[in-house]
C-alpha cells in the first residue's frame, strides 16, 4: 500500500498521479479562495459559519495528506526539510493557531505557494529548457546589468540634485533625497504626481527624465535578449536528441523528453 500511494502522491507518470495533483490543485484553489472572502467584511458577516467549517475541512485534508506524504516517504526527513515539505506544513500551521491566537487569518494565504505543484503536473520539457536558457542569459549579462544600474543610480543622483536646485527647495522638493525619489518616479514612467515641478527648467527636466525612463527600460532587456539568442544558437544542434529531435540543457545525459541517451551531451 505505501509503494502505490508514494506512485500516486509522489508519481505524475501514472494517470492516477496525475489525477492526485489535480484534485490536490482544486482543493489548494479554492481553499486560498476561501482565505481571500474571509477578508472581506460583507462576506465574513453573511457566511462567518460556512467559511469556518470550509477551511476547517480543507486544513484537515491537508494535514491528512501531509502526514501520509511523511508516513510513505523512503527518507521522512528528507521531505520534511525540503522546499515543498516546509510549504505543506507551513500552509497548515496558520488554521491550528488561531485556536490560541488570533490574526493569523491572512497568513493561511501562503498556501497560494502549494499552486507551484502545477509544474510538477505539466513537466513541460520545454518550459524546463527555455528557464534553463533564461538563468544562463542572465547569468551571462549579469556584469553589465550591474554597470548599466550603477549608471541608472548616478544619474538618479544627479538629475535630483539638480532639481533640488532648480526649485530652490520648495514645492516638495525640499531636500536632495526627496528630488532623487521624484526622479525615480519620473524615470521609471510611475508618475505618483505628489511632487511637480513648477519652474519652466524643472519641467524641461522632467521631461528629459520621462523620454530618458523608456530607454533605461529597453536597455536591459536587450541585454539578455542578446544573450538568449547567443544561448539557442550555441546550442541548436548540440543539444538536440537523435531519437525525438527534442531540443534539451547543455550537459544533459538523457533527453528531457523521451529518455534517450544523448551522444553529444
Amino acid at each position: 500500500m505505501r509503494k502505490k500511494l508514494h506512485d500516486i502522491i509522489f508519481g505524475i507518470n501514472s494517470k492516477a498521479g496525475r489525477a492526485f495533483d489535480i484534485i490536490l490543485l482544486i482543493f489548494i484553489i479554492t481553499s486560498v479562495f476561501i482565505v481571500m472572502f474571509e477578508s472581506v467584511p460583507e462576506w465574513i458577516r453573511e457566511y462567518e459559519s460556512q467559511l469556518f467549517y470550509l477551511d476547517w475541512i480543507f486544513t484537515i485534508i491537508f494535514t491528512i495528506e501531509y502526514l501520509i506524504r511523511i508516513w510513505i516517504s523512503e527518507k521522512p526527513l528528507k521531505y520534511i526539510f525540503s522546499w515543498w515539505g516546509i510549504i505543506d506544513l507551513v500552509s497548515i500551521i496558520p488554521t491550528f493557531l488561531e485556536i490560541f491566537v488570533s490574526g493569523y487569518t491572512a497568513i493561511r494565504a501562503v498556501r497560494a505557494l502549494r499552486l507551484l505543484r502545477i509544474f510538477r503536473i505539466l513537466k513541460l520539457p520545454r518550459f524546463t529548457s527555455e528557464s534553463q536558457a533564461l538563468a544562463h542569459s542572465l547569468k551571462a549579462s549579469y556584469y553589465k546589468i550591474m554597470v548599466f544600474l550603477f549608471f541608472v543610480i548616478m544619474m538618479m543622483v544627479v538629475a535630483g540634485t539638480l532639481m533640488y536646485v532648480i526649485e530652490s527647495g520648495e514645492h516638495g522638493f525640499e531636500s536632495i533625497p526627496a528630488s532623487i525619489y521624484w526622479a525615480i518616479v519620473t524615470t521609471t514612467t510611475v508618475g505618483y504626481g505628489d511632487l511637480v515641478p513648477t519652474t519652466d527648467l524643472g519641467k524641461m527636466l522632467s521631461s528629459v527624465m520621462m523620454i530618458l525612463g523608456y530607454v533605461i527600460i529597453a536597455v536591459p532587456t536587450g541585454l539578455i535578449s542578446v544573450e538568449m539568442s547567443r544561448y539557442k544558437a550555441d546550442g541548436k544542434d548540440d543539444n538536440l536528441c537523435n531519437n525525438c529531435k527534442n531540443n534539451n540543457p547543455f550537459g544533459s545525459g538523457y533527453c528531457n523528453q523521451c529518455g534517450n541517451e544523448m551522444i553529444n551531451g
